[in-house]
């Protein structure tokens, strides 16, 4: 399956675990995905999948074949090996075993999120050392019942800044006052949500992330580019 870059229009070629996780998704559903030639995001359906898998039908009921190759590099002699996107964005659930959870899971594999989980502070710390997770959920009492002492906490907000700023991090807590960004800001958080509202988490997501990309998508792209070099 290939796909097209919005952004960028740079064709890429989509793993066997990106195909899975959009024949997962509901109606409505999207899995946000980053370029890796531009550094955007893509938002894909499960249509999109579908689309690209069977051939639509000609009017009169047959099968459209595909169309032929684009061959241009041909003529310029110059080959460009496609970009193949692997990884489906990460999401570290820390929030203890129970409803809201559950709730939170459901709302965040519903918009393309994989759900991750950790016991404690502590293994939580220990895994965002291996991987590069889009985004990050805290529960103000996952380990204490003040946020402030929090040791997974003091790690976010002293975590490196070419590392921070490619995190989503999410505060959920029964004091804090659902998009409220000068709250989150206060907190070095990027979304605050009060537990009444988990319920509604999807909506909030749906507004959050979209505005958050647009404020600084295209300023980490240059960011990234800028550290590679």
């Amino acid at each position: 399956m290939k796909i097209t870059c919005q952004n960028c229009t740079k064709k890429l070629k989509i793993s066997e675990k990106i195909k899975k996780g959009l024949s997962r998704l509901g109606p409505g559903r999207v899995l946000r995905l980053n370029c890796p030639e531009c550094g955007e995001s893509i938002a894909l359906d499960a249509k999109q999948l579908t689309n690209a898998e069977n051939n639509t039908p000609n009017p009169d009921g047959s099968i459209k074949p595909p169309g032929a190759p684009d061959i241009t590099w041909l003529k310029d002699g110059v080959f460009e090996e496609e970009e193949v996107v692997e990884d489906i964005p990460q999401t570290l659930i820390l929030v203890a075993p129970g409803p809201e959870r559950d709730s939170i899971c459901k709302a965040v594999e519903s918009i393309g999120y994989q759900a991750t989980f950790a016991e404690s502070g502590d293994i939580a710390i220990e895994k965002m050392q291996f991987v590069n997770y889009a985004s990050v959920i805290l529960h103000d009492n996952f380990e204490t019942n003040d946020l402030n002492s929090s040791h997974f906490h003091k790690f976010m907000r002293e975590l490196p800044m070419q590392k921070r700023r490619f995190i989503f991090y999410i505060l959920i807590g029964s004091n804090f006052s659902t998009l409220y960004d000068l709250e989150a800001l206060a907190y070095s958080a990027n979304l605050v949500v009060n537990v009444q509202e988990i319920p509604e988490l999807l909506t909030i997501l749906r507004k959050a992330i979209p505005k958050y990309e647009e404020l600084f998508g295209s300023l980490m792209a240059e960011i990234s580019a800028y550290s590679s070099n």
